[in-house]
């Protein structure tokens, strides 16, 4: 009896932590700060009061965060749909793919010339920062639904946007130079796992929506599962082949979400829940592994604290500003767009990356990154709302049993 103890007091913090993690969803209403930022924060203290919380190795917090993301992305990519993706499939793209590098490339610069971080150094923290993230934006805007093209915009950007950052960070990572010649491996890197990507997600999600028609399964809590099962197998299979898994999720996830197969809202209502689920997992992992003593050092919290105000009110109105103004938007949802490129998970799961590759003074840019990411979520999230009545950009409380066309 006393072997099981251990393993029982294990599922007594997990369970512990999620119904915990379901009530903040009810505190961040009333105290207008998005769940994602409490998860996060919550996390981080707990990991400080209580350190063997924060012992977790940092290879087992990378594999925890992608299948959470995996699962967010896919059910974002439900959410979307076809039908209302193709209408901005030109604007997420441009701000998804040009709009990240364009960020990459002004952090890097500023990190360089008003922080005097090197070069390498200056390169990592931008394509780190550089990519919005769909666990946030999902989780803030998944919520509302917004009149117009504006909301999905920002969510397909989100989704978008992920391979270019990662693609960039793993290419930079591996390169032996800096600079240009670390550029133009991103650059390659980035085809390839964009090609590859989308490819496998197209393909995959037609062959999802194929199956999703034509087998015949005894309950629709089967379906449910069989279609969160194959996106693991799109993001496997894309993975392997050397693109983006993350990419081709979304993309499968857009197809079956305008499927019109059997027990498809039930197909959508269990994928919401464990994205909601995966939501908390992803956050909570992410804050237990930053250190508290990191983020309060004078020269990470100034740094974070500027790079986050450059970001918001200097690099993303300008350089995604130029962008978003050949688009057809009234003026007030071209300046919602881009108030609300919400940074979160994958910013901190790219610094994790940073953390696992040794790079020098690691663990000073990982705390600078989830600053950053800390002002993001509380600062431009927990100011969607007011935003949106101020720049005149429609929205309401979604009904969660129903999904906008």
């Amino acid at each position: 009896m006393k072997d099981i103890e251990p393993f029982a007091a294990v599922i007594l913090v997990c369970a512990g932590t999620l119904v915990l993690a379901v009530l903040f969803n009810r505190l961040s209403q009333w105290i207008r700060i998005p769940a994602p930022a409490l998860f996060l924060i919550g996390a981080t203290v707990a990991a400080a009061l209580f350190p063997e919380l924060g012992r977790l190795p940092r290879t087992i917090d990378i594999q925890l965060a992608t299948v959470a993301l995996v699962v967010i992305l896919f059910d974002g990519g439900l959410h979307i749909g076809w039908k209302r993706f193709a209408r901005v499939g030109g604007a997420v793209t441009l701000l998804g793919v040009v709009g990240t590098a364009l960020t990459a490339a002004a952090i890097a610069v500023l990190a360089h010339v008003l922080f005097g971080f090197d070069w390498q150094v200056s390169l990592l923290l931008g394509a780190a920062l550089s990519p919005t993230d769909p666990a946030v934006v999902f989780s803030v805007l998944g919520k509302k639904e917004i009149e117009g093209r504006t909301g999905t915009i920002l969510e397909g950007e989100s989704g978008a946007n992920d391979p270019v950052g990662i693609a960039l960070m793993i290419s930079l990572l591996g390169a032996t130079g800096g600079g240009m010649d670390a550029i133009a491996g991103g650059a390659l890197e980035f085809g390839l796992q964009i090609v590859i990507g989308a490819v496998v997600g197209l393909v995959g999600g037609w062959l999802v929506v194929r199956l999703l028609r034509h087998v015949s399964l005894p309950s629709a809590a089967l379906f449910a599962v069989l279609t969160i099962a194959a996106a693991g197998v799109i993001y496997g299979g894309a993975t392997l082949l050397h693109g983006s898994g993350f990419l081709a999720v979304l993309l499968a996830g857009i197809l079956v979400g305008d499927a019109k197969a059997p027990f498809q809202r039930e197909v959508e209502r269990f994928s919401a829940g464990l994205s909601g689920v995966a939501e908390v997992v992803v956050f909570v992992v992410l804050g237990l592994s930053v250190p508290l003593v990191d983020i309060l050092r004078p020269d990470v919290l100034w740094v974070g604290l500027g790079l986050a105000a450059l970001l918001i009110f200097l690099v993303r109105p300008i350089l995604v500003g130029v962008l978003v103004l050949p688009l057809r938007l009234r003026w007030g949802e071209r300046a919602f767009v881009l108030w609300a490129g919400l940074k979160g998970a994958v910013p901190i799961l790219l610094g994790l990356f940073i953390v696992s590759a040794k790079v020098a003074g690691d663990d000073r840019l990982y705390a600078i990154i989830y600053i950053v990411v800390v002002v993001s979520v509380i600062l431009q999230g927990g100011l969607v709302p007011v935003a949106a009545r101020l720049f005149r950009v429609p929205m309401r409380t979604a009904d969660p049993a129903l999904r906008a066309d």
